[in-house]
C-alpha cells in the first residue's frame, strides 16, 4: 500500500522519538554504570592500599624482630645493622599504614589497636636491644624468652591479618561488581545499538518506501502522460463504435418494426374490402342480394377476414415481442451495477449445474478450469452472460454428438483476463461472427425459437462491464466465444468518470 505524506511525516517523527530515547537510555545508563565502575575502581583502590600499607608493616616489624633476636642471641654486631634499618623503617610504615586504613571507617578501629600493639612491640624491642648494649646479654635473653615479644606478635598478626584477610575479601567483591557493571555496559551498548540500528532501519524502510512511491507515481504520471493521446484515439474509437452501433440499431428497429406495420396496414386494406363484400350482403336494403354477392360474402367472412385477422395478430405479436426486447436492452443499460467480488469458477459451475440435465441427455460434459479468477465486477450481468452462452451451447449442439462445453481462463495483462467458452455445435459461418451480435440478426438456419437478441444482450452487458465478447467458429466444427473482463470494475468507472 502506497505511504501518504501525513503517514511518513508520522513514522519518521516517531522514529526519531524512538531513537532519541534509545540514544539517551543508552547515554544515561552508560554514564550510571560508568560512574558505578569508577566507584568500584577507587574502592577497589583504596581497599588495595590499605592491605598493601597492612602487609608491608607487618612484614617490615618480622625484620625488626629477627634482627633483634640474632643480635641478641648471637652477640654479633652484623645482625644490629638489620634492626637499625628495620626499625627505622617501622616508623615510616606506620605512619603509611595509619594513613591508608584511617581512610576506611570499616578499619580504624583495628588500625588504633595496631598503633598500640606496634609502640608495645617497638618498646619490647628497644628495652632488649638497651640491656644488650650494657652487656646484659643474660637479663635480654631472659626478657625474650618471657614470650612477651611472641605474644605481640601474635596480636599484630591477628589484627593486622584480619584487615589483610577483609580486604581481600573486599578486593574479590569489587571485581565481580566490577565485571559485572563492565558486563552491564556491554550489554547496554550492544542493545542500545541494535535499537539505534532498528531505528535506522525502520527510517531506512519507511524512506525507501515514501521514495519508491514518489518514483512510482512519477512513472505513472509519465506513463499516463505518454499514453494520453493514445487513450484519446481509444476513447475516440469508441465513441465512434458507439455511434455506429446506435445508427445501426436504429436501422434495424425500425427496418424490423416496419415490416409489421406493412403487414398490418396490407391485411387492413384486406379487411376493408372484405368488408365492402359483407356490407354489399348485409345492407342490400330489402333487395335480394344476387348469387355473387352471397358468394363474395360468405368467402369474405369464412376466408379472407379470420386470414387477415390472423395476420394482424401475428404482426402485432411480433411487433410487441420486438419492443420488449428492445425495451430488455434498454433497463440493463440503465440498471446501476453492483460492483463487487466475484468467483468467475463458482459462478460459471453454477451456470453449468442449471443446464446439467439438458448437457446429461446427450452424454455430454462441461469441463471447468480451475485457473477461472476472481474479479471486482456486476454478478448479475455476469450470470447473464454465462447463462446465455450455456442456452446458446445447448440450443444449437449437433444432434447426435455428445455436447463438449469447456471454460478456459488466462491473464491477459493490460487487457484483463480473457476467459474463451468453447462449445463442438454446429458453429457459426465466418461471414456471421459479427452479424450474430446485432440485435434481431441469427446466423444459419433458422430452426430454433428466438428474436436474435441473445448475443446483443450479451455484448452489451460485457460492454458495461468495461469489456467485450468476440467468437471465433468453424461451421460443424464448433464455436469459441472470447471474453474480455477487467479484473476490477471499479477502476474502469472511474476512468470513465474522469
Amino acid at each position: 500500500m502506497p505511504i501518504s505524506n501525513a503517514a511518513f511525516v508520522r513514522s519518521t517523527v516517531i522514529l526519531l522519538i524512538a531513537g532519541m530515547l534509545a540514544l539517551l537510555g543508552i547515554v544515561g545508563t552508560s554514564l550510571w554504570l560508568v560512574s558505578k565502575v569508577q566507584g568500584y575502581f577507587a574502592g577497589f583502590i583504596e581497599v588495595r592500599e590499605a592491605r598493601s600499607a597492612s602487609a608491608d608493616l607487618l612484614s617490615i616489624l618480622k625484620d625488626a624482630e629477627t634482627g633483634q633476636r640474632g643480635f641478641i642471641i648471637t652477640g654479633d654486631i652484623a645482625f644490629r645493622a638489620p634492626y637499625d634499618s628495620a626499625l627505622r623503617g617501622v616508623a615510616e610504615q606506620e605512619e603509611v599504614f595509619l594513613e591508608k586504613t584511617m581512610r576506611l571507617p570499616e578499619y580504624a578501629g583495628r588500625a588504633r589497636r595496631v598503633g598500640e600493639l606496634v609502640e608495645q612491640k617497638l618498646a619490647e624491642l628497644a628495652a632488649t636491644v638497651d640491656l644488650m648494649e650494657q652487656g646484659r646479654q643474660a637479663e635480654a635473653i631472659e626478657e625474650i624468652k618471657t614470650d612477651r615479644g611472641r605474644v605481640l606478635m601474635d596480636q599484630l598478626r591477628v589484627e593486622i591479618g584480619s584487615i589483610m584477610n577483609d580486604a581481600d575479601r573486599r578486593l574479590e567483591e569489587s571485581v565481580v561488581d566490577t565485571l559485572r557493571s563492565a558486563g552491564a555496559l556491554q550489554w547496554t551498548t550492544v542493545i542500545g545499538a541494535i535499537a539505534i540500528i532498528g531505528v535506522l532501519g525502520g527510517a531506512a524502510v519507511v524512506v525507501m518506501q515514501y521514495t519508491r512511491d514518489i518514483l512510482a507515481a512519477r512513472r505513472e504520471v509519465e506513463t499516463l502522460n505518454a499514453t494520453l493521446e493514445k487513450r484519446v484515439d481509444e476513447r475516440t474509437e469508441e465513441l465512434i463504435r458507439a455511434n455506429q452501433e446506435v445508427q445501426r440499431f436504429a436501422y434495424i428497429v425500425t427496418h424490423d418494426l416496419r415490416a409489421p406495420l406493412v403487414n398490418i396496414m396490407g391485411f387492413t386494406s384486406e379487411l376493408q374490402a372484405s368488408l365492402a363484400s359483407i356490407q354489399s350482403y348485409v345492407l342490400a336494403d330489402g333487395k335480394a342480394p344476387s348469387e355473387g354477392d352471397i358468394l363474395e360474402a360468405r368467402r369474405a367472412a369464412s376466408e379472407d377476414l379470420p386470414e387477415a385477422i390472423g395476420f394482424i395478430r401475428s404482426s402485432t405479436k411480433k411487433m410487441d415481442g420486438l419492443i420488449n426486447a428492445i425495451l430488455k436492452i434498454s433497463r440493463d443499460g440503465r440498471r446501476e451495477l453492483r460492483i463487487e467480488r466475484v468467483d468467475i469458477k463458482a459462478l460459471v459451475e453454477t451456470g453449468a449445474a442449471a443446464v446439467g440435465h439438458q448437457v446429461g441427455e446427450s452424454d455430454g460434459e462441461v469441463t471447468i478450469d480451475d485457473k477461472l479468477p476472481t474479479v471486482i465486477s456486476d454478478r448479475l450481468s455476469l450470470e447473464q452472460v454465462f447463462g446465455n452462452l450455456f442456452d446458446n451451447a445447448i440450443k444449437y449442439q449437433v444432434p447426435g454428438r455428445p455436447l463438449r462445453i469447456s471454460v478456459t481462463a488466462k491473464n491477459g495483462g493490460r487487457a484483463g483476463f480473457v476467459i474463451e467458452f468453447t462449445d463442438n455445435g454446429r458453429g457459426i459461418a465466418p461471414e456471421d461472427h459479427e452479424r450474430v451480435f446485432e440485435l434481431f440478426r441469427r446466423s444459419g438456419t433458422q430452426d430454433k425459437p428466438g428474436e436474435g437478441i441473445g448475443l446483443a444482450h450479451v455484448r452489451s452487458l460485457m460492454r458495461n462491464l468495461g469489456g467485450d465478447i468476440v467468437v471465433r467458429s468453424e461451421l460443424g466444427q464448433g464455436t469459441t466465444f472470447v471474453l474480455r473482463l477487467p479484473p476490477d470494475l471499479s477502476k474502469v468507472v472511474r476512468s470513465m468518470q474522469a
